[in-house]
């Protein structure tokens, strides 16, 4: 490879984010893999591990990195922020056509950049994404389920997940569950973030059971199940279950969630969720004498998606409210105990930085740069992930021409 020069940026974003893409170790470890391989570090006050621990290992750290070939960051670039003609790598949070990153997209193209999504990168078209921080989410939305539910019930107190160290130091607290009664509760999803929230519960010693055994028999015990989409989905039409025709057409398919309802206590939510899918209950399922649940970490924090009480995000230093299930209002947490208190924090993984980070340093080095330091325009990978090249929507971004158009349609 011909050398290059990667620069860690400085998050700009407000409130800071913690974490990078490149951890001390994994930065020395891919100048060690990659010959022609550079990585300058921008001064930053806020990342998880400081500039001297970039320093400690023999790394340049410095306050200007306009130099740098490749600009790589974890979090949106703040417009004012952005240096002309660059090539970035950040998750931009652009394609869903999200309004508050309009402006960012607009200066990503006046200005030059090219601009490549981790968030694209697939190993194949419309293929599983390489690198992620989706573990970690569950990770740390399973902890804050449970710690929300035993300050509800007034069982135990853990330690936030932001107040730890990492996750070793989370992991302390794990004995204090034991105070749990035998509850159920139920984690959707079998993506990474659920893995990473099954990770949790298995670590915490809490006992897993058959979806049939979870809604037919009674436990003297705290016990949680996993659904995937076919356990609380049908085909409308009655046919049978078909994943790659959900994936499809998710509004031909409704929700059986129904027959959760009454035996779960505790639902975490992590499975991907389509506008055109059918949400797990309605805000008029929440009157029914035989709805159960009282605590929801709701992980995917899709607001007003798959759990329609989400009705706004919370912040990691205030990560929980209340749902009013008689007046369908969002009121204080914990102010009702017939309330339901659900945690719907939407950057989790920046509780537990330093592990997330070293996670998706790993992801990176060996799903992302074999890529990225290949032949420029040659590299699949690369190519389905960039958005914008000499400032142009590439063509399979283009149905976002309007989204960045300075005078939007009527």
């Amino acid at each position: 490879m011909n050398s290059v020069t990667i620069g860690l940026i400085c998050e700009g974003k407000n409130p800071p984010d913690k974490r990078v893409p490149l951890t001390p170790k994994k930065c020395v470890e891919a100048e060690a893999q990659y010959p022609g391989l550079r990585i300058v570090v921008q001064e930053s006050p806020h990342r998880c591990f400081s500039d001297q621990e970039y320093r400690d290992l023999g790394l340049e750290v410095r306050a200007d990195v306009a130099e740098c070939d490749i600009l790589m960051g974890v979090k949106e670039v703040p417009v004012g922020q952005l240096i002309p003609n660059k090539t970035y790598l950040f998750f931009s949070h652009t394609v869903k056509k999200q309004p508050a990153n309009r402006e960012l997209l607009r200066a990503i193209i006046h200005h030059n950049i090219t601009l490549i999504d981790y968030e694209l990168m697939t190993n194949q078209e419309g293929g599983e994404r390489i690198v992620a921080f989706g573990r970690w989410a569950g990770i740390v939305g399973a902890y804050n389920g449970l710690l929300t539910y035993g300050r509800k019930h007034g069982l135990y107190s853990l330690k936030p997940a932001y107040q730890c160290v990492d996750m070793e130091d989370m992991q302390e607290e794990f004995f204090k569950v034991k105070r749990l009664p035998p509850i159920k509760m139920v984690v959707t999803g079998s993506g990474r973030v659920a893995q990473g929230a099954l990770e949790v519960l298995d670590l915490m010693g809490l006992r897993r059971v058959s979806v049939y055994d979870y809604l037919y028999q009674d436990f003297n015990e705290p016990v949680y199940t996993q659904l995937r989409s076919s356990d609380y989905n049908r085909r409308r039409d009655g046919r049978v279950w078909d994943t790659p025709d959900f994936h499809r057409n998710p509004h031909e398919y409704e929700s059986t969630f129904g027959t959760f309802l009454p035996v779960t206590d505790l639902l975490i939510a992590c499975a991907y969720w389509h506008p055109a899918a059918p949400k797990l209950f309605t805000e008029q399922d929440t009157q029914r004498p035989d709805f159960r649940i009282n605590t929801i970490a709701d992980v995917t924090c899709d607001v007003n998606g798959s759990v329609p009480t989400t009705k706004r995000s919370s912040s990691i230093p205030d990560p929980v409210f209340d749902y009013n299930c008689r007046t369908g209002e969002l009121e204080p947490a914990y102010s009702n105990p017939s309330n339901i208190t659900i945690m719907a924090v939407d950057n989790l993984p920046c509780e537990l930085p330093r592990n997330a980070s070293r996670d998706f340093s790993r992801q990176l080095i060996d799903n992302v740069l074999p890529h990225l330091l290949g032949k420029p325009g040659q590299d699949k990978v690369v190519e389905r992930a960039t958005i914008a090249r000499n400032g142009q929507l590439l063509p399979r971004y283009h149905y976002l021409s309007d989204y960045v158009a300075e005078h939007q349609p009527a």
